[in-house]
């Protein structure tokens, strides 16, 4: 009975709907006007014998008078509201926060993931979040634009569709495709056991932020991954046609009621249609009787057959909401297949949220996303689960032995996962005064070896709060001859610690985040909360990469000491510098060699080179030769080549990824260039750069 609404506003409500004042109510019940004023504010309550009346005037039945659960009598029609244009003269040409992130489908897929996360409801149940692609043609599309009142949108858009701006060349892009091509893709998001946009039509809360307000991001939880209130703009930045429909279940009533709470947002630059201004943006919704806002469209309560006819229907009562992009692209230039948008939408998620879908023993997942294909109502792709393990076997099993209490100080064995401790120094911020007390943090290092699948390895995942990934950074200082590992950086509310030295470097680094949350770095509300902020920073990745080598530079140790002394004598590093270059500036360098003789009397080698940063490819020519005590040096053949690390082998050459500090191959020389027994020799390598149109 508590989500019951207040029978006043209730009353209130549907007199301002039937157009009905206080004292002509008054008149047909054959009380005074104080009466049914007392009533509205509240300060009394009708008697029973008067609610019989009340129903029969307002037209409906007692029943709805007890629940308060639906309006009485006749449903307003839903229509487009445009806003009218600033009487200043002002224009804006298109929403500016829907340019702070790239348009495309992993960056929503982040961003409003993310958002969901934020919402998670009941701590028990990972939130569930599923994306839908959903192509219509013929008369699909038909019912849908008529659901849309598009008849009432075509004249805006043809006249906001200009060329001389940029999102009026996105809107015309959109026209075209959608009358050329007679076809329409919609990208429905839709999470459940989150908040859903409970509050006010207009005043603070969850609703408003996301459908009338910019830059307001609503989220009192310090736990919480966005904080600038722009992740929300990437659902409008992704339609063509910058449409967004809603439909929401609320967590907590509003006007008496959770379900189907329905509203549409279109964000178009301003125009004229009809010899009148516009300003930009419109709301599809039932107009309000509210006299500060009348006419104004507002969210409505929608029924089962329109969320149907929206494609915005939800398949449970669990609160949340979905979203529905009308027009939806992908502007990274892709294919605009729905297999290969699915695929990417997949990625997306299992890259950004692994570790939010990871699950312990006792510790359940945070996060379960889906992803799935239809054409006009029927399975194109069926929906697909996202598994961490798929995509990120090694990271996923390290952070699942973290939650299950199965870490180690040092990796001694296979399948192990180390775990170090890294200290985050957080100052105080600058409110609380110079000579207040900072904190040190206990982030959490996870260290285990890749696994033979992964993409990317030898760098460390960093993350905060709902483990979604933040940044992912190259540490320094390793040496060469490392074997592949993976590494995770649990920090703040990631590490499942709820002191206080938590919270505040939850705070910090937050701060430190840029719009995308994709890096810590100095950003301007960090630098003006905190002082010598950039340092700890730097600081926090010293300790890092101190702590990673504690795990690895012992394992390191162990694997060089051995093999016999003999081989290693045998073995040599050379490369010459090219004229005019001192050794070690700007040219790959051999760094290390492990060999041996194998039974066939061949050497095979593993190399380890040390790369100078470059943004293209190093092609690179290895040659072994026999390092001879007189006379010149023979060069042998390679019967193999294979790529290890950072590299790849094209035509003989070491083709080495760009960025890269480091690559690292294995080769296997051929018995049959050998002039002596390779017993008899030791070898060296040489690194060369071949000569433009060598072959």
């Amino acid at each position: 009975m508590e989500d019951i609404e207040d029978f006043g506003v209730w009353l209130g409500r549907q007199l301002r709907r039937n157009g009905v004042s206080q004292a002509d109510f008054a008149q047909r019940l054959g009380l005074t006007r104080a009466a049914v004023s007392a009533w509205v504010t509240g300060r009394a309550r009708p008697r029973s014998e008067m609610m019989a009346r009340i129903a029969e005037i307002l037209g409906t039945d007692i029943a709805t008078l007890v629940t308060r659960d639906s309006d009485a009598g006749a449903v307003r029609p839903v229509g487009w509201y445009h806003r009218i244009a600033h009487h200043d003269g002002g224009r804006e040409y298109g929403n500016a926060a829907a340019f702070a992130f790239d348009a495309n489908l992993a960056v929503l897929a982040r961003e409003v993931t993310q958002n969901s996360l934020d919402e998670r409801l009941d701590p028990r149940r990972p939130v569930r979040v599923r994306f839908t692609l959903h192509e219509l043609t013929g008369e699909h599309l038909h019912s849908f634009l008529s659901a849309l009142k598009w008849d009432e949108l075509e004249p805006h858009y043809t006249a906001a569709a200009q060329p001389r701006q940029k999102v009026g060349r996105v809107l015309a892009e959109g026209l075209r495709a959608l009358r050329e091509d007679s076809s329409l893709l919609l990208l429905r998001v839709d999470d459940y056991n989150a908040s859903g946009l409970t509050g006010p039509e207009y005043g603070d809360g969850r609703y408003a932020a996301v459908v009338r307000r910019q830059l307001d991001s609503h989220k009192s939880d310090d736990r919480a991954g966005g904080s600038y209130g722009l992740g929300k703009a990437t659902l409008w930045a992704a339609s063509r046609l910058g449409l967004v429909l809603i439909n929401s279940t609320l967590s907590e009533a509003h006007e008496g009621r959770t379900t189907r709470r329905v509203v549409g947002r279109l964000d178009l630059p301003w125009r004229e249609v009809d010899a009148v201004a516009y300003a930009g943006p419109a709301w599809l919704g039932e107009p309000d009787t509210e006299k500060e806002h009348e006419g104004v469209s507002r969210s409505w309560w929608a029924d089962e057959r329109t969320v149907a006819d929206l494609r915005l229907d939800r398949d449970s009562e669990d609160p949340g909401t979905s979203f529905l992009v009308v027009g939806a692209h992908d502007a990274a230039g892709g294919s605009d297949t729905l297999e290969d948008l699915h695929a990417s939408l997949v990625r997306a998620l299992a890259d950004n949220f692994w570790a939010a879908m990871t699950s312990g023993r006792t510790t359940p997942a945070r996060l379960e996303a889906s992803v799935r294909a239809l054409r006009n109502g029927g399975s194109v792709v069926p929906e697909q689960r996202v598994d961490p393990l798929d995509r990120h076997p090694a990271l996923t099993l390290a952070l699942r032995a973290y939650l299950d209490g199965e870490t180690v100080p040092e990796l001694t064995a296979p399948g192990q996962v180390a775990a170090a401790e890294v200290t985050l120094v957080v100052p105080a911020p600058r409110a609380t005064g110079r000579r207040a007390e900072g904190h040190r943090h206990r982030a959490v290092l996870l260290v285990a070896p890749a696994a033979d699948t992964d993409d990317e390895h030898s760098r460390i995942i960093c993350m905060r709060g709902t483990r979604m990934t933040v940044t992912s950074r190259r540490p320094r200082g390793l040496g060469m001859g490392i074997d592949p590992f993976q590494a995770v950086l649990l920090a703040g509310f990631a590490t499942g610690d709820d002191d206080t030295a938590t919270h505040a470097a939850e705070a910090f680094l937050r701060a430190a985040e840029p719009p995308e949350h994709d890096r810590w770095g100095a950003t301007e509300e960090l630098t003006a909360a905190y002082a010598n902020a950039p340092r700890r920073l730097t600081d926090f990745n010293a300790a890092m990469d101190a702590a990673l080598r504690g795990v690895i530079g012992r394992r390191t140790a162990a694997q060089d000491s051995t093999g016999p002394e003999v081989l290693r004598k045998l073995l040599r590093l050379d490369a010459p510098a090219p004229a005019g270059v001192r050794r070690g500036q700007g040219h790959p360098l051999v760094d290390r060699i492990v060999g041996r003789v194998d039974e066939d009397g061949a050497w095979t080698l593993d190399v380890t080179l040390t790369v100078p940063l470059r943004t293209d490819h190093w092609h690179l020519l290895p040659v072994a030769k026999f390092d001879v005590r007189s006379g010149g040096r023979p060069s042998l053949e390679w019967a193999e080549l294979s790529a290890r690390e950072n590299c790849a082998i094209v035509d003989g050459r070491v083709v080495v990824d760009p960025e890269a500090r480091s690559a690292r191959f294995s080769g296997v020389t051929a018995v049959g260039s050998h002039p002596v027994a390779a017993a008899m020799a030791g070898v060296i390598v040489d690194i060369r750069q071949p000569r433009e149109g060598a072959a």
